[in-house]
């Protein structure tokens, strides 16, 4: 049960750390920046990973929970508990906000700038960097250790 609270925990610091900046950013017109909120998501994933790694391998995302299932790094009925607690996770953060922000329209959603098909091959490219960079430095014989969340969270800083 450890894990899945962890899991949980862990998606919620993710998604209320990192849509929070986004929001934020909304509402005081642009004083965060991309930048400030491309620190803050890798500095939390950073973080939840230091906190909750021992614990439950801080997957804080379904892609994550699938990829480590692949690789044969989490028993498989382990995956819907797993991801039934990350949804929990980003659905109690969606109602957090909501709640301290109950102006805002959009509540830190990615909207596309272009068109569709390049914002999935943006996203596919990005996601493919990201899931190759937690798999190689998290499991097998390379695994890193504590360079894990510091290569995982600057990925996603990236």
């Amino acid at each position: 049960m450890n894990k899945y609270i962890a899991e949980l925990i862990g998606t919620f610091a993710l998604v209320f750390c990192g849509t929070g900046a986004i929001v934020i950013n909304q509402q005081s017109g642009v004083i965060v920046t991309h930048v400030g909120i491309a620190i803050t998501f890798g500095f939390i994933v950073m973080a939840m990973i230091y906190s909750l790694g021992d614990i439950s391998g801080a997957h804080m995302n379904p892609a994550v929970t699938i990829a480590f299932t692949i690789a044969k790094r989490l028993p498989l009925q382990q995956v819907l508990p797993y991801i039934i607690s990350q949804l929990a996770g980003a659905f109690l953060v969606s109602i957090t906000l909501q709640y301290l922000f109950p102006a805002n329209e959009t509540l830190g959603a990615t909207l596309t700038s272009g068109t569709e098909m390049q914002s999935f091959i943006l996203e596919f490219i990005l996601t493919f960097f990201l899931m190759l960079v937690i798999i190689k430095v998290a499991t097998g014989s390379k695994e890193q250790g504590i360079f894990a969340g510091l290569a995982i969270g600057s990925t996603v800083l990236i």
